[in-house]
């Protein structure tokens, strides 16, 4: 099972209806994090969702409204007593970026590990998550993250049984883990079925368009995805600015083919966005005019 919260759905700015840019994963007990924009943890606290179990925190890159809100988030955790160590996730310079931003953070009772993205495709595993970082196409170095839950084949019983196997090691077999029994060893692959399909994620903003995006979303049960103007007549301005409108993030998900598309970084003069919804639903029917605090539970196909 994958939750997925979009914690904030505002780009540039923050207003009274729409807080700056976050996006927030839990599975298995565990949390993943994407940006961190101006009041996330306000939009934290409005889910009920907790902040001490974030073990990733992922950067699509380093503008203001997408990590202005990491110095506040940082304390939060310490005040909650964290000790485990943070991974935090970003294009190169994050390791610089943050160590400013922690001017007013600088005691933390946990360590943070840096993992700084150098190539165009990174797979990164992390906890449950497993995590394909992809360069896109803004005006400074930026990335978008498909988020997978994998899942493994149906166990074997009889392969099981054939080869002796006693029953207290099928569990150990079916979590992947090796087994050693009468000086031999056995390995999952000798008592599980073909991966099943998993679940997976993909979140992309501050970019055009681009063929990888397309690729990297192949498939995807969500893609969240920016459409950061309605009207037009901006068509221009979001070329100049390296952004997206809501029918080119339609055309991705409708070239990807994505179960579900939703929209999300809207420019502070896009006050309702839905009103632009018709058109972006003629390419692509699934599509959602995202709010903030918007939620999704994926479970895994029977």
């Amino acid at each position: 099972m994958l939750d997925i919260c979009l914690l904030g759905t505002g780009g540039m700015m923050p207003l009274p209806y729409r807080w700056l840019t976050s996006l927030m994963a839990r599975s298995g007990g565990s949390s993943l994090m994407i940006d961190c924009g101006e009041g996330t943890q306000i939009a934290l606290k409005g889910t009920g969702w907790s902040v001490k179990p974030v073990d990733v925190i992922c950067f699509t890159h380093y503008h203001a409204d997408h990590i202005s809100g990491l110095p506040g988030l940082l304390l939060t955790m310490g005040n909650a007593e964290r000790t485990e160590p943070l991974l935090m996730i970003g294009p190169k310079g994050l390791e610089r970026v943050v160590n400013a931003l922690r001017t007013i953070a600088p005691e933390l009772p946990f360590p943070i590990v840096f993992r700084e993205l150098a190539e165009k495709q990174e797979e990164i595993v992390c906890g449950p998550f497993r995590l394909r970082a992809f360069r896109v196409n803004h005006n400074i170095p930026c990335y978008g993250y498909s988020l997978s839950i994998d899942r493994a084949g149906k166990f074997n019983l009889e392969k099981a049984q054939a080869l002796g196997l006693p029953r207290q090691l099928w569990n150990p077999l079916q979590k992947g883990s090796d087994v050693e029994y009468e000086g031999k060893v056995y390995t999952p692959d000798m008592v599980m079925g073909e991966p099943r399909r998993g679940l997976k994620v993909t979140y992309c903003t501050d970019t055009r368009p681009m063929p990888v995006i397309v690729r990297e979303a192949q498939d995807s049960d969500l893609f969240i995805c920016e459409g950061m103007y309605g009207e037009k007549e901006k068509e221009a301005k979001a070329r100049e600015y390296k952004h997206m409108t809501m029918y080119e993030a339609a055309h991705l998900a409708r070239e990807a083919g994505v179960k579900e598309l939703w929209l999300t970084h809207y420019s502070p003069s896009l006050a309702y966005p839905e009103n632009y919804m018709g058109g972006v639903r003629k390419i692509f029917p699934g599509a959602i005019a995202a709010k903030d605090g918007q939620m999704k539970e994926l479970k895994f196909e029977d």
